[in-house]
């Protein structure tokens, strides 16, 4: 059987109302340049409020899977998008939602710190602490 793997946009959904009602301009679907490998690097939202700019991505694991794989490259490809216009972004953003998750812990605790410099760029957070902070404006 295969598996459905178009729930991110539940995520989505979720996220772009907490952005406006912290008062952030969220543009869905934002083309922020190259990944490391050269190909183009799409981010979930982009988030703007007064000067700081916000860089969103979303990670949905609503059953075990590879999605929770994928986080240290998607780390990996926002510090690099941080550091090649590091004038233009505040900080980046990893948000993990779904309840399919074997290490999310790991990584919303910081554990992969120890492999990849990453927390001057990028905060890995739970969808609910991500709406939290957005909803309050202070992401």
């Amino acid at each position: 059987m295969p598996r459905n793997t178009g729930t991110g946009w539940v995520l989505e959904s979720m996220i772009g109302p907490a952005l406006q009602m912290g008062g952030y301009k969220a543009t869905r679907q934002k083309q922020i340049g190259p990944r490391p490998s050269g190909r183009r690097h799409v981010v979930d939202y982009l988030a703007v409020k007064g000067d700081k700019k916000l860089l969103v991505s979303l990670k949905w694991q609503q059953v075990s899977g590879t999605t929770e794989q994928k986080v240290p490259f998607e780390v990996i490809c926002l510090v690099h998008a941080m550091k090649q216009d590091p004038n233009n972004y505040s900080m980046a953003y990893l948000v993990l939602g779904g309840d399919g998750w074997s290490l999310r812990d790991f990584y919303v605790n910081g554990g992969l710190a120890e492999y990849i410099d990453y927390e001057d760029y990028v905060r890995i957070v739970t969808l609910e602490q991500f709406v939290a902070l957005a909803n309050k404006g202070s992401l």
